[in-house]
């Protein structure tokens, strides 16, 4: 028990290294731990099943994704607690890296391919089948795997201590605590009991007011009906806590984005004869996003150039290994260093791209030419967008997936509108290629979570990403069945349909592209531009894009989280010689009580959705949009920003 307690992350874990400085480990590079076992497979696998189906269920519900990596880390300490077993936390690293495949596979599917559905209502002629959802939600997987794998050493080790890695920081937390155990992970789990049911208070039953804006009072009305101005913010625990473990820096830049979208473009446009009567929310969502989603494209193009040193020695060592003369570098890495070969990367790439386009010919096209300008769409775009996707998770823990996919499909539509693809088997051809995407980018954002968690951790990549492509596997078996049974139990058009608000957003793009009408191209070319000026001054571009994209109401409250981060971790002369020391001891105290709040509120968003699925409707509708609600909505958010800052400050 004595060493269980002293099982903690490095100090510098989360700080770049100083020159000739290394990293080590929890788990010695020079041993060997339980990683691959019958217990973590199966584990892994029940764990990918279920979130599979309960993710799949309240993203096209209510729109919204929860990440699985967290509540699955929490299961997985706890089981092995439980049943007592040694030595597990390689296990439970293997555990939440084969079960988060359901959070990534669910988001890729559901955010595109319901498309189908909804368009099927007024195009009879559009089929959907099984092997559609299942094969594009696995290939897309497969693809993200393996487009990242030559990546890992790049954002996981090379770049330590610049990202934040806010989701990977948190669910790192949860597993080497639960290990720890004793008085190590007490600050945790009274954070995410508080956190969670702070959460779960506001989803489930209405207690307060969740998202406290300015337009709740007449000056406020006034003000975004006469001048367009709004001020927004999430109160939910697991945001806040995200914003500290992102920190200052980047939370400042990406809340610039949104307050420059919503107190600079918004009431600009706003002036122009014919805007004055559009409300602001919808001028968002018709022109800020579309702003945000070019800003994004930009600024993934701005990172491939950036980037294209790292990404020509990727391919450079591809090419060095099939020629034979890197395997002995690759026998004498340490464990923590081994990936899976490139050779073994490139001919499983081969393999996957080949079945892709095999999959785009005979499964849903037809034509073998239009299936292979499909699949240079789904290679490229794949390829050129990891980086960006890995880029959003290793900053914001967000990643922009839906606005990628979106730029995907317009340029996919334009293209098939080009070479003659057009009408209703057009849309079948976009939308399955956009899902293929889709669940490329989202598995490379979130692989690339697991990865960083193995890194700190100890773990074999080799091992992760090995296993990784059993959890796609079962994931997008699972998806594929859950969304055919919610389509004939629910339906996805007419009343008391599933939601599904990305799918609907898809679909709408789409629809006009293949009738012939256009996109708002000069909303693209207008983020693109700015970007270029952004990336110029110094700012970087894809956290002030992201803030451009994400609501308002999200953004704020990492900033918040941000400053308390600088608060509490700031030194001060009254500290004395210790003050160093104090400093980080409150910063690791702060990033604990972070990590409580995003896995309670993750862990009870999946009780609230639970709950929702069980048909318990306890949510007081009338009380949570009253005034009352709203003021003690500030009360409880100002009583937790004390809580947090009080906590973290307290420190032995």
């Amino acid at each position: 028990m004595e060493n269980k307690e002293k099982i903690q992350l490095p100090e510098n874990a989360s700080r770049p290294l100083k020159p000739g400085e290394h990293y080590e480990p929890i788990l010695k590079p020079q041993n060997n731990y339980p990683e691959i076992t019958p217990y973590s497979v199966i584990m892994g696998v029940v764990m990918a099943i279920i979130f599979s189906a309960a993710a799949a269920y309240l993203g096209l519900k209510v729109g919204q994704v929860f990440e699985a990596a967290i509540p699955i880390a929490i299961i997985a300490v706890g089981l092995s607690s439980a049943m007592k077993r040694k030595n597990a936390l390689g296990e439970n690293v293997i555990i939440q890296s084969i079960g988060a495949s359901s959070g990534v596979i669910v988001a890729g599917a559901i955010f595109t391919l319901p498309a189908l559905y909804i368009l099927q209502a007024k195009y009879p002629d559009i089929t959907v089948n099984f092997m559609q959802v299942f094969l594009s939600s696995l290939l897309g997987g497969c693809l993200g795997i393996l487009f990242l794998i030559p990546f890992r050493k790049y954002f996981v080790q090379e770049k330590h201590g610049e990202y934040p890695f806010p989701e990977a920081t948190a669910t790192t937390q949860v597993l080497v605590s639960g290990e720890g155990g004793g008085n190590q992970a007490k600050p945790l789990i009274w954070a995410a009991g508080i956190g969670g049911l702070y959460d779960f208070a506001v989803s489930t039953f209405g207690l307060w007011t969740e998202h406290l804006t300015t337009r709740m009072t007449g000056w406020g009305e006034a003000l975004a009906a006469k001048f367009k101005l709004v001020f927004s913010v999430n109160t939910s625990a697991a945001v806040l806590g995200l914003g500290f473990i992102i920190g200052l820096k980047y939370a400042a830049v990406i809340c610039a984005g949104s307050f420059f979208v919503w107190w600079v473009l918004l009431p600009m446009l706003g002036t122009i004869p014919g805007m004055e009567a559009m409300d602001p929310d919808l001028m968002f969502k018709d022109y800020g996003r579309n702003i945000g989603i070019g800003a994004i494209a930009m600024a993934g193009l701005i990172g491939i150039v950036k980037s294209w040193g790292v990404i020509k020695s990727a391919v450079g060592l591809a090419g060095k290994e099939l020629g034979g003369k890197g395997k002995a570098v690759i026998t004498a890495s340490l464990r923590t260093e081994r990936d899976l070969t490139m050779k073994f990367v490139v001919i499983a790439l081969a393999m996957a791209l080949v079945v892709t386009l095999v999959f785009f010919w005979i499964g849903v096209l037809g034509s073998f030419w239009q299936a292979f300008v499909a699949f240079l769409v789904v290679a490229v775009i794949s390829f050129l967008f990891t980086t960006v996707a890995a880029n959003a998770i290793a900053i914001v823990g967000s990643n922009p997936v839906s606005g990628m996919t979106l730029m995907t499909l317009i340029i996919a539509s334009v293209i098939f509108v080009a070479v003659g693809m057009k009408g209703s088997s057009g849309m079948v051809g976009a939308m399955v290629i956009g899902g293929v995407v889709c669940t490329a980018l989202s598995m490379a954002g979130g692989f690339i979570t697991d990865l960083k968690i193995g890194y700190w951790i100890g773990t074999t990549p080799r091992k992760q990403e090995t296993w990784k492509f059993l959890g796609t596997l079962v994931s997008a078996a699972t998806v594929g069945g859950v969304m055919i049974i919610l389509n004939k139990t629910y339906g996805f058009v007419g009343e008391n349909a599933l939601v599904a608000p990305q799918a609907n957003a898809m679909a709408a793009v789409i629809e006009p592209l293949m009738s012939g009408q256009g996109a708002p191209w000069m909303l693209y070319f207008a983020g693109a531009a700015l970007a270029l000026i952004l990336n110029f001054m110094g700012v970087p571009v894809l956290a002030f894009a992201l803030g451009m994209f994400i609501p308002m109401e999200l953004n704020t409250p990492l900033l918040i989280g941000g400053f308390i981060a600088w608060l509490v971790s700031r030194q001060r002369t009254k500290d004395g010689k210790n003050a160093e020391k104090l400093a980080q001891a409150r910063s690791e105290k702060g990033t604990l009580i972070a990590s409580g709040f995003i896995a309670g509120g993750a862990l009870m968003g999946v009780v609230s959705a639970v709950v929702k699925f069980c048909g318990v409707e306890c949510y007081l509708t009338d009380w949570a949009a009253s005034g009352n609600a709203a003021l003690v909505g500030i009360l409880a958010y100002v009583a937790l920003i004390v809580y947090f800052i009080c906590a973290s400050k307290k420190t032995k």
